[in-house]
Parts: C-alpha cells; structure tokens; sequence
C-alpha cells in the first residue's frame, strides 16, 4: 500500500508545483510579436545607420548599470535611454530601466537586483526610433559592447 501512496502524493505535489509556479516560456500574445519583428529589424537598422555604438557596466556593487553611448557626427544623443534586461527563461526577473544621461554620452541607471547569468539586453531611445540589442553573460564578460558584430569564422 505505501508505493501506490506514494505515487499519490508525489503526483500531488507535481500538479501543486505546476500550478504555484510560471515558467513564463509561452507568450499568449505571440503572433501580434512575431509581426513586430520587421518593426524591430528597422530599429536595429537605424541605429546602424546613426553609427550608434554602446558600452554597458554593471557596478561592482550591482546596484547601478552604466551605459556609454557613441554616435555618428552631427547625430544628437538623448536625454534618457530605455534599457530592458530580459532573462531568457524567467520572466519574473526582468528588468525595465530608464538611464539618465551624466553628460558626455554616459548615462546610469539604479538596477532593481542584482544581474547574475545570461540576459537578453535592448538599449532603445525614449521614441523607439532606434534600438541595440545583444545577449550578456555578466560572468563571461563584465561589459557588453553594442551592437555584437559577428567576427569571420577563420
């Protein structure tokens, strides 16, 4: 009688965890993004053209994220920046930041937790004209340079 009891609880508490817990993995509303992704290909393609280049830095406290933006001649830069920092697989933890400009193409932002993994990051201006965007493994690297410019393969 104890293993089929067992079996018992153990399916219990399998449903409990899937019920209590989302993995966040299947959007309900994915065909309306799968047609934002000609929209966000333009974004990427405009902020190549303004020859737009970020450096972003986690500080050493994890508090803050500092960007450094470049630009083009003659390309004016913002006053605020929207970042999104987006986990691959779990949704709870993403982060939407504005970072305001400190002069000089630096901006800084306060981090809501602590950056630790694999992240899916989009540096875009406040009227989503352009956009950068690249993956940042912050124990790999301690800076993410943007846009991610594929090396050749030799």
């Amino acid at each position: 009688m104890a293993g089929p009891f067992i079996v018992v609880i153990a399916g219990l508490f399998t449903a409990y965890l899937a019920v209590k817990s989302n993995d966040g993995l299947v959007d309900g509303d994915y065909y309306k993004q799968g047609l934002a992704i000609n929209k966000m290909n333009e974004r990427e393609q405009k902020a190549l053209s303004l020859g737009l280049q970020a450096t972003l830095m986690q500080s050493a406290d994890g508090a803050q994220i500092r960007a450094l933006l470049h630009a083009g001649p003659g390309v004016v830069l913002p006053e605020v920046l929207k970042l999104h920092i987006v986990h691959p697989t779990r949704a709870g933890v993403d982060q939407n930041l504005l970072l305001r400009a400190d002069g000089g193409g630096a901006y800084s932002g306060k981090l809501g937790a602590l950056l630790v993994g694999r992240w899916h990051i989009a540096l875009e201006d406040e009227k989503n004209e352009w956009r950068l965007t690249g993956n940042w493994t912050i124990e790999q690297d301690a800076s993410l340079q943007l846009p991610v410019i594929a090396q050749a393969v030799k």
